[in-house]
């Protein structure tokens, strides 16, 4: 019996490789707050994601509101969180980063349009606390400005 030619398999190997790397895409997070973004007129793009750590203030989507009550929760991560766990939170998240990054970053606030001004004023007293002060607020542009 021949034997069998195996100079090609890690080549076939590493394009098999290279290919689910390319075509697979890393969950970022699951969402378990319901959020509109608001719309605005003067908005820029990030450019660099990577420096951004995102929180989430709305509503608790439909499987959670039954267990938590339809009033606005902050979500850290994949968790809901009280605004205490905020410093906490910042605090890992500048930890995860590179030591020449960490005077960039920047908070991401993700914020429907219907959550009233005190849970997003006990998060940035806290992101205050946290030495975390460069805030960004997320929003979609304005399609009747643009007209």
């Amino acid at each position: 019996m021949p034997e069998l030619n195996t100079s090609s398999l890690p080549d076939l190997i590493f394009s098999v490789l290279f290919f689910f790397m390319m075509v697979t895409s890393m969950r970022e997070v699951e969402l378990k707050v319901q959020f509109t973004t608001p719309s605005g007129t003067e908005i820029e793009k990030l450019e660099r994601k990577s420096l951004v750590s995102h929180i989430y203030i709305g509503p608790p989507t439909k499987e959670w509101r039954a267990q938590l009550g339809p009033a606005p929760r902050i979500q850290l991560n994949d968790a809901f969180a009280e605004p205490s766990a905020i410093r906490e939170f910042v605090k890992s998240e500048r930890e995860s980063m590179a030591e020449r990054d960490k005077p960039l970053m920047k908070m991401s606030l993700k914020i429907d349009t219907e959550t009233q001004m005190g849970i997003v004023t006990d998060v940035k007293q806290e992101l205050r606390k946290g030495r975390a002060l460069n805030i960004v607020y997320s929003a979609t542009k304005d399609k009747q400005a643009q007209r």
